[in-house]
């Protein structure tokens, strides 16, 4: 595992398009089918990184808690799984049932949507407002594995309840951190 941040990048870019496959679904979904009315939460995750494993049940009450006032969650995964086979499309999908994840859980297969993104760890969170436009690409909390940190997701929090309230993001948008995403070579 080499830890890894988010790379800092300038805000306000729009969410690129994609088509990906939804592991539980079995079948291709769209952007413009699972983005929120109010925001739309990306999380580039995989099932085997030690800083995934460490905040997926706050991930689980995030969206549970935002989903119904129109915040919208999308999970990717987009590791090499030939040389990680720990994050197939299959054992995605046993994962996503096991917790009952609130949110589709797709697969990148081509790792197009993870460089459209430019995503480069997992976690990756971004938030996109209504328009599609990125206002919060940082960390979840504070909490990492083995600081004793609690995981509570304050940092994305604050950014949900401030676009709910229509508030300008003033926040201080910290890296989140984790394993790189694993690319094909």
């Amino acid at each position: 595992m080499a830890l890894t941040e988010t790379k800092k990048i300038a805000l306000g870019f729009e969410a690129p398009k994609f088509s990906l496959l939804d592991v539980v679904r079995n079948e291709e979904r769209q952007l413009k089918d699972l983005k929120g009315e109010r925001a739309t939460v990306f999380m580039f995750i995989c099932n085997h990184c030690p800083y995934v494993i460490h905040v997926r049940e706050q991930l689980v009450k995030l969206a549970n808690d935002y989903r119904l006032k129109g915040i919208s969650f999308i999970a990717i995964s987009s590791n090499d799984v030939e040389n990680y086979p720990q994050d197939s499309p299959d054992l995605m999908k046993k994962l996503a049932e096991d917790m009952n994840f609130p949110f589709p859980y797709l697969y990148d297969e081509s790792q197009e949507v993870a460089r459209a993104y430019q995503a480069e760890c997992t976690p990756d969170f971004m938030v996109f407002d209504a328009a599609l436009k990125c206002v919060y690409r940082g960390r979840l909390d504070d909490s990492t594995p083995g600081n004793n940190i609690p995981v509570t997701g304050s940092d994305l929090r604050n950014v949900l309840n401030e676009l709910l309230a229509g508030n300008t993001l003033k926040i201080d948008q910290k890296p989140s951190m984790g394993c790189n995403i694993k690319w094909k070579l």
